[in-house]
């Protein structure tokens, strides 16, 4: 179960605790319990040392930064895909296409009436632009169209995007694919502890229905308050750290790692 913060966070990825030091800090805490097996974290209003806002994906020796904005919005595409039965490969091809249109972010208009995160066009039939700039909706309509495309698990990543898109450029997205890809095994669980996040922790706080409703629509369930197998377990664990500045998450623990937002000590 979650303990209460009060202590600044340390470190700035999923790692292994750390003894806890410095100076006290008053806090006000919301605990979301977890069973064994689950994944933890900890809702909380805490004042902390600065950092520099951002993320990064790795993979190896790749690494990829995103804006705090950019790794939320495609840990909500990844987090779909897995609660809408889309497999890995597809998480690949709707994240290029995300990163070709609009860099992961959720534009409010672009070409013609085009909206959020796909630069779908609610006069192409994607629904209104009310919904398209919903990330969790705009990423549900990508793979309903996905999985109409015959044969989409086995076309290259820029063909599959193509056939969903109907881009002018349609050798846009394969730019994008090694990103893509690698960005995907993270936030699918594939690559464990691949997403780190790091930013100071706002002074308002985000209650805890807003966040379960949060997590219930975009990572269906299980997700909170039960066993997961490791790559479920890490899904969640890192679409927490990539909403964590959002919901003013400030510590997440699953398989025995646990990461924090700040790099103060």
């Amino acid at each position: 179960m979650p303990t209460l913060e009060d202590t600044p966070p340390s470190g700035t990825a999923l790692s292994a605790p750390r003894p806890r030091r410095g100076r006290r800090l008053a806090v006000v805490a919301l605990a979301l319990g977890v069973v064994a097996g689950g994944v933890a974290f900890v809702v909380t209003r805490i004042g902390g040392p600065s950092a520099s806002p951002g993320c990064t994906a790795t993979v190896g020796s790749r690494s990829y930064p995103l804006e705090l904005a950019q790794a939320a919005n495609a840990a909500t595409i990844a987090a779909v895909g897995k609660r809408d039965g889309i497999e890995d490969h597809g998480v690949t091809v709707a994240l290029a296409a995300a990163l070709q249109e609009s860099k992961l972010h959720n534009l409010p208009n672009g070409d013609l009436d085009s909206v959020g995160l796909f630069q779908q066009r609610p006069s192409q039939g994607w629904g209104p632009a009310s919904s398209l700039i919903i990330p969790s909706y705009a990423a549900s309509a990508f793979y309903r169209a996905l999985v109409q495309v015959p044969g989409w698990a086995s076309l290259p990543v820029t063909d599959a995007a193509q056939r969903v898109q109907h881009s002018a450029a349609p050798q846009a997205y394969a730019a994008w694919e090694p990103e893509a890809r690698d960005v995907a095994q993270v936030l699918t669980g594939e690559v464990p502890s691949g997403l780190t996040c790091q930013f100071s922790t706002p002074t308002t706080t985000s209650g805890a229905s807003t966040l379960t409703n949060a997590v219930t629509t975009e990572l269906g369930s299980p997700a909170l308050g039960a066993a997961l197998t490791p790559a479920r377990g890490w899904t969640v664990a890192s679409w927490l750290v990539a909403n964590a500045y959002a919901y003013r998450i400030t510590a997440v623990t699953f398989a025995g790692l646990r990461w924090t937002p700040s790099s103060g000590k």
